[in-house]
C-alpha cells in the first residue's frame, strides 16, 4: 500500500493563497476611478499651491511657499473666506427658525392643503438659483427695481428702501432662493412622523398648542433637527452666482468669486493665490466634515415605533392666518420671480415707465436670433437629461455596494463619497480644470495631459455634475436599500438569474420611485448649475445658466435678455418636476392598486358562483 506524500510547504502556501474574486476587482476598479475622479483633483490644488512659477502653463515647476506667503499678505483673500462664513450664518441663522415652524405647521396641524403646500416648497427648490437672483434684482434694484418705482410712486417718498446689492440682499437672495424650502423638505417628512402621543397628554394636561409645541414637539424633534442642521454645514461653501451677480457691483466678495475673479477677470491670471484660498478652504472643510459626521451618529433619529399613533392638532382661528402667511410666502418663493422675470422681458428696460416706448418685443428677437442661445439650449437639455439618467443607475450600484454587499474596502468608498460632497462646485471646476489642462506634478511626467482632449466637451461638464450630486444621490438610495428586504432578490438568484438580470427586473422596479426623485433633483441640478463648470466650459459648451450670467454681467447690461434666459431655465426644471411627482406616484409599489385588487377579490367570493347557482336549482327541482 503506497503511503500518502504530506504536501510541501510551496504547495501549502499556494493553496492558502485565494484567487480574489470577482467583486474584488469590481471594488478595486470603484475606488480607483471614482478616486481618480473625486479625490485627485483635490489634491492637485493642495499640490499646485505650492508651484511658484508665474505661468503655470510655461517652463518647469519652481517649488515653494511663496504663495502662501503672500495669501496671508493680502487681507481680501482671507476676508473673502470669512465672508462665506457670515453669509452662510446669516441665511441658516434666519432660515432655520421659520422652517422649522412650517415643517410643524403642515405636518402637525389640520391646515388645509398641506401636501399641495409642501408640494409649493419643492417647486421652489427646483428653481435655478440664477433666475431668482435675476428676478430679486429687477424688483430691487435700488435704480430701477419694480418694487422701489411702486414705493416711489407714493406721495413724499423719494428714493426706494429697497438695495439688492448689499449684504442683507444677497441674505434675502438665499433665503428667497432656497434657503427655506430645502429645509422644509427635509424636516417636514420627520414631523409628519412623530408620535403624538405625548402632544395629546399636553394637551389634556391644560397645555395649549403653542406650549406644546415649544415644550413637547420641539424637544423631541432636537435629533431630526440637528440632521438638518449638519446636512446644511456642507453647504458653507456652496454659493456662487448669487454673490457674483450681487457682491461683485460693491466689492463683496466670498471665497468662490474671489477664486472666479483672480482666474476669470485679472490681466493676469494669479493662479497661485487662488490655489491657496481652494486650500484654506479645503482645510477648514476637513474640519466640518467630521464634526458634521459626529453630530450626525452621535444622535438616534428614530420617530416611528411599533406604538406610533398620528394626529394632527387644530389651530383653530388661527388656521386662516397662517394658511395665508405660508401662501403669501409661497408667492414670494415661486409665482413672484416667474412674474418679474416675465414682466422684465417684455419691457424696454426693466422700471422705466417714462420711456416712449415701454413694451417691446425686441429683448425676445434677439434672444431667438442669437446662435448662442440654440447652442445654449442643444448643451442644457443633453446635459440634464444625460445626467438625469446615467446618475440615478450610478448611485444605486454604489449605494448597493455599500448596504447589499461584504466587499472589503466599503468603508474608503463610503468616506470618497462623503469627501466628495463636502468639495464645492467651483473647486471640483478649479481641480478638474488642472486635472484636464496642468502638466503631472511628478518629475519626467511634466509633458503628460492624457485628458487634454476632454477641456471644453461635454463630458467634462457632464463629469462635474455627476460628481456634484453624488452624495445626496447615494446616501438616499442607501436608505431605500435599507428599508427593502432580500427575500425577492434571494428567489431570483435561486432561480438562477444573475446579478445584472436581478438588479433591473427585480430593483430597479422597487426603486423606480426613488429612482425618478433623483432624476429629479439632478436635471435640475444639471440645468441650473454655474459654479461647478464655469471654469471648464468654452463658447461651445454654453449652456443656460452660464448664457444668463453672460447676460447679466454689467460690462454686457442685458439683464433683460437674462430674465428671458432664466425663464427658460425655471420652465424646464418646474416642468419637469411636475411631470416626474405625477408619473413617480404612478410608479413603485402601489398601495391603492392592492387595496382595490383586495376589494374587487372579496366581491368576488362573496358573489355565489354560477355552477353552485345551476346545482342548487337542480337540487330544488329533483326534490320536487
Amino acid at each position: 500500500m503506497n503511503a500518502i506524500q504530506a504536501p510541501t510547504p510551496a504547495k501549502r502556501r499556494a493553496r492558502s493563497i485565494k484567487r480574489p474574486s470577482t467583486g474584488t476587482f469590481v471594488m478595486a476598479l470603484m475606488l480607483i476611478v471614482l478616486g481618480f475622479y473625486l479625490i485627485w483633483p483635490v489634491m492637485l490644488l493642495m499640490i499646485n499651491s505650492l508651484d511658484t512659477r508665474p505661468d503655470w502653463f510655461v517652463g518647469t515647476r519652481q517649488w515653494g511657499l511663496d504663495n502662501w506667503r503672500n495669501a496671508w499678505t493680502e487681507p481680501n483673500l482671507v476676508r473673502a473666506l470669512l465672508n462665506s462664513f457670515m453669509i452662510w450664518g446669516l441665511v441658516v441663522g434666519i432660515s432655520f427658525p421659520i422652517a422649522v415652524i412650517i415643517a410643524w405647521v403642515l405636518a402637525r396641524t389640520r391646515i388645509p392643503w398641506s401636501h399641495g403646500l409642501e408640494f409649493a416648497f419643492w417647486i421652489s427648490y427646483m428653481m435655478p438659483g440664477i433666475s431668482t437672483t435675476l428676478a430679486w434684482i429687477m424688483l430691487m434694484d435700488p435704480s430701477f427695481g419694480l418694487f422701489n418705482v411702486a414705493i416711489t410712486a407714493l406721495p413724499f417718498v423719494d428714493t426706494g428702501p429697497f438695495n439688492i446689492f448689499s449684504v442683507p440682499g444677497i441674505v434675502w437672495a438665499h433665503i428667497m432662493a432656497n434657503g427655506i424650502s430645502v429645509k422644509v423638505m427635509l424636516m417636514t417628512p420627520a414631523f409628519r412622523n412623530m408620535d403624538a402621543s405625548m402632544e395629546e397628554a399636553a394637551r389634556v394636561s391644560g397645555a395649549s398648542t403653542l406650549r406644546t409645541m415649544l415644550r413637547v414637539t420641539l424637544p423631541l424633534m432636537i435629533s431630526p433637527m440637528v440632521l438638518v442642521f449638519a446636512l446644511q454645514l456642507l453647504r458653507i461653501f456652496q454659493s456662487f452666482e448669487t454673490e457674483l451677480l450681487l457682491g461683485t457691483p460693491i466689492g463683496f466678495f466670498v471665497y468662490s468669486t474671489k477664486i472666479y475673479e483672480m482666474i476669470r477677470h485679472s490681466d493676469v491670471p494669479n493662479y497661485g493665490g487662488a490655489t491657496v484660498l481652494a486650500s484654506l478652504t479645503l482645510v477648514v472643510i476637513a474640519v466640518i466634515i467630521p464634526l458634521q459626521r459626529w453630530i450626525i451618529s452621535r444622535r438616534r433619529y428614530t420617530t416611528v415605533t411599533g406604538s406610533f399613533k398620528p394626529g394632527l392638532i387644530s389651530l383653530g382661528r388661527w388656521n386662516g392666518l397662517i394658511f395665508g402667511t405660508i401662501l403669501a410666502l409661497l408667492l414670494l418663493l415661486t409665482i413672484g420671480p416667474a412674474i418679474a422675470l416675465a414682466v422684465g422681458s417684455f419691457m424696454t428696460r426693466v422700471g422705466y415707465f417714462n420711456l416712449n416706448t415701454v413694451w417691446t418685443l425686441g429683448h425676445w428677437d434677439y434672444v431667438l436670433s442669437d446662435n448662442l442661445f440654440f447652442i445654449a439650449v442643444k448643451t442644457t437639455l443633453v446635459l440634464a437629461i444625460t445626467s438625469a439618467i446615467l446618475s440615478p443607475l450610478l448611485f444605486s450600484v454604489l449605494a448597493y455596494i455599500l448596504v447589499r454587499t461584504r466587499l472589503s474596502g466599503r468603508w474608503v468608498l463610503d468616506l470618497i463619497i462623503w469627501g466628495s460632497g463636502a468639495i464645492p462646485g467651483i473647486l471640483s471646476s478649479l481641480g478638474l480644470l488642472w486635472l484636464f489642462l496642468g502638466p503631472f506634478p511628478f518629475p519626467g511626467l511634466e509633458e503628460f495631459r492624457p485628458l487634454f482632449f476632454l477641456y471644453g466637451t461635454l463630458w467634462a461638464l457632464l463629469l462635474v455634475v455627476i460628481i456634484q450630486g453624488n452624495t445626496t444621490g447615494t446616501n438616499l438610495m442607501k436608505g431605500v436599500f435599507v428599508q427593502i428586504g432580500s427575500d425577492m432578490e434571494e428567489a431570483a438568484r435561486v432561480s438562477g438569474a444573475g446579478w445584472l438580470r436581478t438588479y433591473f427586473t427585480i430593483w430597479i422596479p422597487l426603486l423606480m420611485p426613488s429612482l425618478i426623485l433623483l432624476m429629479t433633483l439632478n436635471f435640475t441640478v444639471a440645468a441650473g448649475t454655474v459654479s461647478s463648470i464655469i471654469l471648464i466650459a468654452d463658447r461651445g459648451t454654453m449652456t443656460l445658466s452660464l448664457l444668463a450670467l453672460e447676460y447679466a454681467d454689467p460690462g454686457i447690461g442685458r439683464r433683460e435678455e437674462a430674465s428671458i434666459v432664466g425663464l427658460f431655465i425655471m420652465a424646464m426644471t418646474v416642468g419637469l418636476a411636475s411631470l416626474a411627482r405625477a408619473f413617480g406616484l404612478k410608479l413603485g409599489i402601489r398601495h391603492d392598486v392592492r387595496a382595490t385588487a383586495v376589494k374587487q377579490a372579496k366581491r368576488e367570493e362573496s358573489k355565489p358562483s354560477a355552477s353552485s347557482s345551476s346545482a342548487t336549482s337542480s337540487s330544488g327541482a329533483s326534490a320536487r
